[in-house]
């Protein structure tokens, strides 16, 4: 009957050693033996960014920090002032502001001056409209001088050059750009010679050398008429319709730089007298001559 006592004496003996086991000795509790993973990949890694303090984010630091705020202002005003002295200085020697009012044009106006340069016979009022001491855009007034035109005429002209040399079999990129450095090369000696022209005769006028460029480079749209009639009709038809382009853009180029070159008498019709006066006519009529030799020595050598 004493075996059961003892036996109990065991267990109860043995139980604060069991406990003992299972606790930790500073009394925390014990760390799990995998990490809990079920509120998502960034949980654990949120917590433990949020124990860093302010000073584990250098970035933060810097934008809230006010000599950093001051520092990107005063980079930007340094910035906008480079742009400001690189826009004056760029417009000095490229007049960009110019430029928009020798772009301002619309599909009514450029079938007009296309119209004109082929047909200027029956045109009669050839003076350009003035606002206000400012001449009008030319989308308002025909015998404005506009960049259009010439711009997208010296293009189509490489274009329709390339297709020509492509019939004959004769196409290569080499020649291709051979063609167009050709035609602007000539275009520049020829701006170049009538700016010295006008030195030199001492005229007064209120051409410009964008002007010059544009006059200049009306020619390119009888050159493209020119080519396409020899492209279609041989070389019977080239000279034909280059002719007659050669001769409307002499036409348009005397009615249209009289007004610019020669003085108010002779730009009314009456009769010109004195040396300066014939001088002046005569380069007109030089600037209008040549225009014909350009077109020709640019477009003989692609139609056979």
């Amino acid at each position: 009957m004493a075996y059961p006592a003892q036996s109990g004496f065991r267990q109860r003996k043995l139980q604060p050693k069991m406990r003992m086991r299972t606790t930790s000795t500073d009394g925390a509790e014990p760390s799990p033996l995998f990490e809990d993973t079920s509120a998502g990949p960034g949980a654990a890694g949120y917590s433990r960014g949020q124990d860093k303090g302010p000073g584990a984010y250098p970035a933060q630091t810097l934008l809230s920090d006010p000599m950093s705020n001051l520092a990107m202002a005063y980079g930007s005003s340094l910035a906008s002032q480079g742009k400001e002295m690189v826009d004056k200085n760029l417009d000095r020697f490229i007049p960009i502001s110019k430029l928009k009012y020798y772009f301002a044009v619309d599909t009514i106006y450029v079938g007009k001056k296309l119209g004109l340069l082929v047909f200027p016979y029956m045109h009669e009022n050839w003076e350009v409209s003035y606002q206000q001491d400012t001449p009008v855009a030319p989308r308002f007034d025909i015998n404005a001088p506009d960049l259009y035109i010439p711009v997208m005429g010296f293009i189509t002209y490489v274009l329709v050059a390339g297709l020509a040399l492509g019939t004959q079999n004769r196409f290569t990129p080499e020649i291709l750009g051979m063609q167009a450095s050709s035609a602007l090369v000539w275009l520049i000696i020829e701006v170049l010679a009538t700016l010295l022209s006008l030195y030199l005769v001492t005229v007064n006028t209120d051409l410009t050398t964008i002007d010059l460029v544009a006059f200049s480079g009306y020619k390119y749209v009888g050159m493209i008429v020119g080519v396409v009639a020899g492209l279609l009709f041989g070389r019977t038809g080239y000279y034909l319709t280059l002719l007659w382009c050669c001769v409307s853009i002499f036409v348009f180029m005397i009615r249209t730089l009289r007004l610019k070159i020669l003085s108010e008498a002779a730009a009314e019709g009456v009769l010109v007298r004195g040396a300066k006066n014939q001088l002046r006519m005569y380069l007109t009529m030089s600037i209008a001559a040549a225009q014909p030799i350009f077109m020709y020595w640019l477009t003989f050598h692609l139609v056979r």
